[in-house]
């Protein structure tokens, strides 16, 4: 529940605190005095969207804290969900900075907007005239049901069953989606990779074909040129080896006389066992270069192809072509086995359908069940209220399997005798809906774990005897839930086990909003006041103690 209300510069508002009793919590006051503020405070609170422009001072931010005791509400997973740290006592804090910037904090950890709604929504439910515009919606209407009836859990099974079916049509949709677009490049794909298999390719190093093919096409010119080459090394008349033997054989004469000399003679002799040495293999290297037309035409053959499939796929290298081929490989294996996931997918969303309709048919017979119920307890509490020929039907239709299930339902309601009940956007009064609503409230208080709800003025359309019959429904709810009420109606003010008055103050430079809990004396006077005006009879005061005795408030004097 609601423990301590914290408002600091807010619209009207410059600083406001209210620590609302566990029961029923009236809130009076003049219109435009700023309860529909404070209400709009506690939204932002719970994740509404900001607007700096609401700023009391606009040079300060405004700050919103509620303080929740929520040990007895097993919220605990919950928490745990949003990845926050549970504690019995949980603040939530909205912040909006002058600029407009907003910030969101639960237990002082700063969270988005989203987390704070979805903890906050299950801290406190406003019920508000949007809420009675909702009643008309039939997705609204279906909810109220299944929250009535119990079968939230069992609704929650169904649509994790439901959207796991989705999930599953989804998936084999793109799957089929992906095996047409696939066929349609299949028989492309499958040229080009069987091009690539007839090539044969391996890690065979194409710089080597392409040298090799060099020295085949200049056989005769590299023959020739190392013949001449070993002419001049060591076979020729005046060839280097024997100008290098002649001059070794100098200095090894006079090699005895002189250190260096002796050096440079073994020096000459290493020139020579190289010069022998490249000699041999220039030798070795002209016998073996012979032309072979038949190798140039292979090789060039090779290449070509290797080119060709180079300049097709853009590549520069055949181990990029081998790449291609595994690419492609791929592409035409997986069309040939998309086909046996298609199937078994197929299989899976016949299978979930299945599932689903058996969960959808358990889940509309026991919606079914509860209509009489329904409609039978929210007569009576309409009579209760003054409507003694109000009728209400749940009309029942089945659609296809949908994320609420198959049925399609629709709220009929008369409040005249012999009318024929129509839905409530053309059956139903303001004051009607409002009553409506209530009632469908008070039978929803025993089957929520919402520890606070607070009614902002749905007492609308109703006066005397009514009125108190609606103090005594909500003194019922409030035994196992905080309420908070905005109320223009002394009946309803009579109610509460705290009564609240909102009220402007004047200053010298601006006008701003407070609130203060009223004692016994000032609730009289406040309901006289409610009853008959600024300056109430003794006879309005007498009937404002007759309210008050009638909750049993002790009254002195």
């Amino acid at each position: 529940m609601l423990v301590d209300l914290r408002i600091q510069n807010y619209a009207l508002i410059e600083k406001l605190e209210l620590r609302p009793s566990a029961l029923l919590n009236i809130i009076t006051g003049e219109t435009g005095a700023g309860k529909s503020i404070m209400l709009g405070a506690i939204g932002l609170l719970l994740g509404n969207r900001a607007d700096s422009r609401m700023l009391f001072d606009t040079d300060k931010k405004c700050v919103i804290e509620g303080q929740f005791d929520i040990r007895s509400y097993q919220l605990q997973d919950i928490f745990e969900s949003e990845d926050l740290d549970y504690d019995q006592q949980c603040i939530l804090r909205r912040e909006i900075s002058p600029a407009g910037k907003s910030r969101a904090f639960i237990n002082d950890t700063p969270v988005t907007l989203e987390t704070l709604r979805h903890i906050g929504a299950n801290l406190m439910d406003i019920h508000s005239q949007h809420d009675t515009l909702l009643l008309g919606d039939t997705v609204f209407q279906l909810n109220l049901l299944d929250l009535y009836a119990g079968l939230v859990p069992m609704r929650g099974q169904y649509s994790n069953a439901y959207r796991q079916y989705r999930k599953q049509e989804s998936d084999l949709k793109a799957l089929e989606d992906q095996v047409a677009q696939a066929n349609k490049e299949l028989d492309y794909h499958s040229f080009l990779l069987n091009e690539l298999e007839d090539a044969s390719l391996d890690n065979e190093q194409q710089d080597e074909l392409e040298q090799e093919v060099k020295e085949l096409e200049h056989a005769e010119e590299i023959k020739f040129k190392l013949t001449h080459a070993l002419q001049g090394l060591s076979e020729g008349e005046y060839c280097a080896a024997g100008a290098l033997k002649d001059a070794a054989s100098m200095l090894g004469q006079i090699a005895a006389y002189s250190e260096p000399v002796r050096e440079l003679k073994n020096r000459l002799d290493s020139c020579l066992i190289e010069l022998h040495d490249i000699a041999d293999e220039i030798e070795a290297v002209e016998r073996r270069t012979e032309g072979d037309p038949a190798r140039i035409d292979e090789l060039q053959n090779r290449l070509n192809i290797l080119y060709s499939l180079q300049r097709k796929h853009q590549v520069r290298d055949v181990v990029a072509l081998l790449a291609v081929r595994s690419d492609l490989r791929d592409k035409v294996g997986s069309v040939l086995n998309l086909d046996k996931q298609i199937t078994r997918l197929r299989r899976e969303v016949e299978a979930s359908l299945a599932t689903i309709t058996k969960q959808a048919a358990r889940l509309s017979e026991a919606r079914r069940k509860v209509f009489p119920k329904f409609e039978k307890e929210l007569a009576s509490l309409l009579t209760d209220l003054g409507m003694p020929h109000s009728r209400i039907v749940v009309q029942h239709q089945e659609s296809a399997p949908a994320a609420s299930g198959i049925d399609v339902i629709s709220i009929l309601f008369s409040a005249n005798k012999g009318a024929q009940p129509q839905t409530l956007s053309k059956s139903a009064s303001g004051g009607e809906f409002s009553r409506l609503m209530l009632c469908i409230k008070y039978l929803l208080a025993d089957k929520t774990a919402l520890p606070t709800i607070v009614f902002d003025e749905i007492d609308t359309g109703i006066s005397g005897e009514i009125a108190v019959k609606v103090g005594r429904m909500m003194q019922q709810m409030a035994k196992k839930h905080q309420l908070i009420t905005i109320s223009h109606l002394p009946q309803m003010a009579a109610a509460g086990d705290a009564h609240y008055f909102v009220y402007k103050e004047d200053r010298a430079d601006r006008t701003v909003s407070r609130i203060r809990e009223l004692n016994q004396e000032e609730r009289i006077q406040e309901i006289a006041q409610m009853i008959s005006g600024a300056n109430p009879s003794q006879h309005a005061y007498q009937s404002a103690r007759e309210l008050l005795a009638l909750r049993g408030v002790e009254m002195a004097g």
